[in-house]
């Protein structure tokens, strides 16, 4: 008769002493994005942009927005050619002057657009900053706005100079005399649309105007001496250009500028212009609503 060997298991105590402890496990390395999917944060560099500086930092996802009233002109226009005469006047007295449509300090994406038109903006809103969810929503709510404001005429009526809120730069502008209660109405009506979002509203005594020229404000020293090394441009010890400033825009230049320009200004033939749309520019994108017809 045959045995059957018995089978011998490990017993419980050797499988406490022969076990291997598990070995941690190493984590694996992403491998790094290739450059050309990162994009970069936008840099605030005044050499790009005339000297001008951001006046509020940019945020990832966060669109600024502006509201305005367009006015298209010809270079045959009466009131581009007033302009142009009122603009280099004020140049004699302040030679740092700019006017908003020089090509000299443009890059040539902006000279071709500058080229295709002229406009005049007046303002309708200050600087407003929407989130990506809020753009369309935003858009509509200009539209429909828009249909309850029927087409209106306004005029210029004298210059004047203005500065922004940060106090940087300064403006030789145009004030809207006849079609200031239709633009009031437009401001107005979004006031509800800019609480909603969270944005500064419009100022409550509102200065219609277009900008025609501007400089940038030393806001280091009022000193005439400062003033005499701002007129001209400063070169750093790199060699870089530093962009030139002024203390102000003198009030005797506007009180020249509407003695010789105002009865001009003032006329049909020259001041008194159309408005048919309202404009609402989101990051470089520009839409367009018809008023009522």
């Amino acid at each position: 008769m045959k045995r059957t060997a018995l089978v011998a298991y490990e017993s419980s105590d050797d499988d406490e002493q022969d076990e291997i402890p598990p070995q941690p496990v190493k984590k694996r390395k992403l491998p790094t994005l290739s450059s050309s999917l990162i994009v970069p944060a936008p840099k605030d560099d005044p050499t790009l942009h005339q000297g001008r500086i951001r006046a509020t930092p940019h945020v990832d996802g966060q669109w600024a927005a502006h509201i305005y009233v367009s006015i298209k002109l010809s270079r045959r226009s009466a009131l581009y050619t007033l302009i142009q005469k009122a603009f280099e006047r004020a140049r004699e007295t302040v030679p740092t002057l700019r006017d908003i449509w020089d090509l000299r300090f443009s890059n040539e994406s902006q000279k071709d657009e500058l080229r295709k038109t002229l406009e005049l903006h007046v303002s309708l809103s200050r600087p407003i900053f929407l989130r990506a969810h809020q753009r369309e929503e935003f858009k509509q709510a200009i539209r429909l706005l828009a249909r309850n404001i029927s087409p209106f005429k306004i005029s210029f009526a004298t210059f004047s100079v203005l500065e922004n809120d940060e106090k940087t730069r300064t403006f030789l502008a145009l004030d809207v005399g006849a079609g200031h209660h239709e633009l009031k109405a437009l401001v107005d009506g979004m006031t509800p649309t800019l609480r909603a979002l969270r944005q500064n509203e419009y100022y409550s005594d509102p200065k219609f105007h277009a900008s025609i020229a501007w400089a940038l404000l030393d806001k280091s020293s009022e000193s005439l001496e400062a003033t005499k090394t701002t007129q001209e441009a400063i070169f750093t010890k790199s060699g870089a250009t530093q962009f030139p400033t002024i203390p102000c825009i003198p009030e005797r230049l506007i009180t020249q500028l509407n003695e010789e320009f105002t009865v001009d200004l003032r006329s049909k033939s020259v001041g008194v212009l159309d408005i048919h749309d309202v404009n609402v520019k989101v990051g470089k994108e520009v839409s367009t609503f018809r008023l009522r017809s």
